[in-house]
């Protein structure tokens, strides 16, 4: 007999959300197993943000549920604090403190959420700088570094109190073009490595490059999902066909990515 699958890490089960009575998120299923990256692709307003914000527990649901390692979870529990220990977020913006040190930035959250003494938060930040490029910053100011030195500080301060799965939320679209790669290549090592991701992005061939799933999204559905080879190489929905047109007319025509 074969041994049971376990249980996907987080797993999204018809969530529903609302804004002022506008239907953002229209019944999403979405689970992730361990070591599993995902990437949401769509246009802007398709539901992606809002997907990772109440995956976090950042937005209350309208219906559905979230399990964290096959335990349902909600918005108003108690333990929300806790679960969002175990779901490190990134967002577009910075968000990092300009008064602390990058290394008083990143040892700030295990000080707080795990409760780690100064000395073992601290040697925790400074593994994850120098982890990520970034040891030589430990001692400047956020204002010091650069648009792509930031994102990594914030990836660094996600990662910071180990979190079961990293979501992040275009992280790429603030930064200067040349800026984006040095971003998008701690991605890729993060990755390598197992850590599980779903992150929510318009780099196409990132996505392709770096996703073992791929989910596309539209007016808050789940159009179509599949591996990187069939979503950008034959999709299947009419939509999913007319946004990649789209995204590969503003690119110059090329003919996408696929592997």
């Amino acid at each position: 007999m074969a041994a049971p699958k376990p249980a996907p890490v987080i797993e999204l089960k018809g969530l529903k959300k609302r804004y002022d009575g506008r239907l953002v998120l229209d019944g999403i299923n979405l689970s992730l197993a361990e070591h599993e990256v995902v990437c949401l692709i769509g246009a802007s307003g398709s539901g992606k943000s809002t997907l990772l914000r109440c995956a976090d527990l950042l937005e209350p649901i309208d219906a559905g549920s979230i399990h964290l390692d096959g335990a349902r979870v909600a918005f108003e529990d108690r333990d929300a604090d806790e679960t969002r220990r175990k779901l490190g977020i990134v967002f577009q913006g910075f968000n990092l403190f300009p008064h602390l040190t990058v290394l008083e930035n990143v040892a700030l959250a295990p000080r707080v959420a795990l409760s780690l003494t100064p000395r073992a938060a601290e040697r925790r930040a400074k593994e994850l700088l120098k982890s990520l490029g970034l040891a030589e910053k430990a001692r400047e100011y956020p204002d010091k570094l650069s648009g792509g030195q930031q994102q990594r500080v914030a990836i660094a301060r996600a990662l910071a109190t180990e979190p079961k799965v990293l979501l992040l939320d275009e992280i790429t679209s603030a930064l200067d073009p040349v800026l984006v790669a040095e971003v998008l290549e701690t991605l890729r090592s993060l990755a390598e490595s197992g850590m599980t991701m779903l992150i929510a992005t318009h780099e196409m061939a990132f996505a392709a490059d770096v996703a073992d799933r791929i989910c596309y999204l539209e007016g808050g559905r789940l159009v179509e999902e599949g591996s990187p080879k069939r979503i950008f190489g034959s999709p299947r929905d009419p939509r999913t066909k007319e946004f990649l047109r789209r995204v590969r007319s503003i690119s110059g025509g090329r003919r996408g990515p696929g592997r």
